[in-house]
């Protein structure tokens, strides 16, 4: 077991000895003088040694201390060295965020190229719809979807979300649709919803939305996950309620189209993160990158 003298009073030697001078060593480690000729001289009664010869002045190592200055500057630059070595590996390193399957495969996948030329980030990709727990460190954050932020961590708002009809412009030229009731003669396409059934996104409640009364809407077909239902939509099988969010790039590039201006009030999507992680102004830079980029 190794037995050293306090570290401060060590660092307070080491810097007093490169200086050769108490109040600039104070100033280095943001203490007083008194406090170093204090840390000084409990390192002294500690070792039973003089480390320097006080008066006449200017102070000036002893040869106990001479012996001990050497040792110290090597070691702690050595460790101040390894310290930065370490904190530039882990700057260099991608971070690592949580998504759902959907998010990754229909927004984040496809904005990665432009995520490292225009932010100069790269990210390590966890696609799992089940929520990690943040606190384990092997992720830095995630994106979720939720009303509001939960306790615990710092919540990012990223994007407002809305749940919006749409199906493949060949399916709208073999069936085409004039107002909200010709939707409901297309194939309707559903898929589970984990957020809880008030806020399902179902035909159901999009024909309440839509002020449409009578039968409850025949669904052709039912999904699990999300992105099969906005997969079957974009081959040509029905119609889907997707995200707003999820489906823009779709229909950015006329691959879905929207049918109707009824929508369902969607969620937020959030970064989310530790409030004490050190990367955090990353997981913002992220967030401010993901905002403006749409």
């Amino acid at each position: 077991m190794r037995r050293l003298p306090p570290l401060h009073a060590l660092r307070a030697f080491e810097a007093a000895a490169r200086h050769l001078h108490f109040a600039r060593a104070a100033a280095e480690l943001h203490l007083t003088p008194t406090a170093i000729s204090h840390q000084i001289r409990q390192l002294e009664e500690i070792l039973e040694v003089k480390l320097f010869h006080r008066y006449p002045r200017p102070i000036r190592l002893s040869a106990e201390g001479e012996a001990l200055y050497p040792v110290l500057r090597e070691s702690f630059d050595r460790i101040a060295d390894t310290i930065a070595g370490i904190s530039e590996r882990d700057t260099d390193r991608p971070l690592t965020v949580s998504v759902t399957v959907a998010f990754a495969s229909l927004w984040l996948m496809r904005r990665l190229p432009a995520l490292r030329s225009e932010a100069g980030m790269n990210l390590k990709v966890e696609a799992d719809n089940r929520p990690v727990d943040l606190s384990g460190g092997d992720v830095d954050f995630a994106v979720r979807y939720a009303l509001h932020p939960e306790p615990g961590g710092q919540w990012l708002p990223l994007f407002e979300d809305s749940l919006i009809p749409l199906c493949a412009p060949d399916l709208l030229r073999r069936c085409p649709v004039n107002d909200d009731a010709g939707i409901l003669r297309l194939p309707l396409i559903e898929y589970r919803w984990s957020g809880g059934a008030e806020a399902a996104p179902s035909w159901q409640r999009w024909c309440r939305a839509a002020g449409l009364t009578g039968e409850a809407p025949e669904v052709t077909q039912h999904f699990s996950e999300e992105i099969h239902a906005i997969d079957s939509a974009l081959a040509g099988q029905g119609v889907v309620l997707a995200s707003s969010v999820l489906a823009a790039s779709a229909m950015a590039t006329g691959q879905l189209l929207r049918l109707s201006d009824t929508d369902l009030p969607g969620r937020t999507f959030w970064a989310v993160s530790r409030a004490d992680h050190p990367r955090f102004a990353e997981v913002e830079h992220f967030a401010n990158w993901a905002r403006a980029s749409g």
